[in-house]
């Protein structure tokens, strides 16, 4: 796994032998291909980030930070070790993702946010997805017209909810990437046209989204 574009190019990032299933080359260009030029400047957040190989790709092409979220031990190590090989900054919190779900104070904004969860289920039989995008969290971390990008299972129903509206999907052999935005802020409220508004007001969807 390398980084594909950006400062960082063609670096060779560190994986961890065992727990993680890094998000194939050809996969991550589609994803940064499709987002253009939102990531530069971005706030970003990966969940479930294993080695880090999304969130060091935004960074390598411009985002202005990523916060990983990661549980596995081996996997925190091999992100910080990425980052110092790639001479790149980002925060790391070892910390099982719906946990940080929980504990997040909401105050923060993401342009961006990735997740790859376990393709297999929770102890408790649910799908990892399924818990995922019903978290009422989630989607308050999100920037108005920002983008969540999930990775999942192609053969995985996506659950039927109010949060979230899927933009783009795409299967590249046994991975879906799913591009959704929140359905309460697609359109955010201080773009929409008011009566009278003038037409250079109206709200210009992302790049991915064009």
């Amino acid at each position: 796994m390398r980084v594909i574009a950006g400062s960082a190019g063609g670096i060779q990032l560190l994986v961890p032998r065992r727990g993680v299933r890094p998000t194939m080359d050809r996969v991550k260009a589609a994803i940064f291909s499709s987002l253009g030029d939102d990531v530069t400047g971005a706030q970003v957040l990966d969940l479930f980030a294993g080695s880090g190989g999304l969130g060091i790709e935004a960074l390598s092409r411009g985002a202005s930070s990523v916060l990983f979220v990661e549980q596995d031990r081996q996997s925190v190590a091999a992100i910080e070790k990425n980052l110092a090989k790639a001479k790149l900054e980002g925060r790391v919190h070892h910390q099982e993702v719906f946990e940080f779900l929980r504990r997040s104070n909401l105050k923060e904004r993401f342009r961006i946010i990735f997740a790859d969860p376990p393709y297999e289920k929770m102890a408790s039989g649910e799908p990892f997805t399924e818990k995922l995008l019903r978290d009422e969290s989630l989607p308050q971390l999100l920037e108005p017209g920002g983008i969540f990008i999930l990775e999942k299972y192609p053969g995985e129903e996506l659950p039927e909810n109010a949060f979230w509206k899927v933009s783009r999907r795409k299967t590249y052999g046994a991975t879906e990437v799913v591009f959704l935005q929140h359905s309460a802020i697609a359109l955010p409220a201080s773009k929409k046209l008011s009566r009278g508004s003038a037409a250079h007001n109206v709200y210009r969807p992302p790049s991915w989204e064009r």
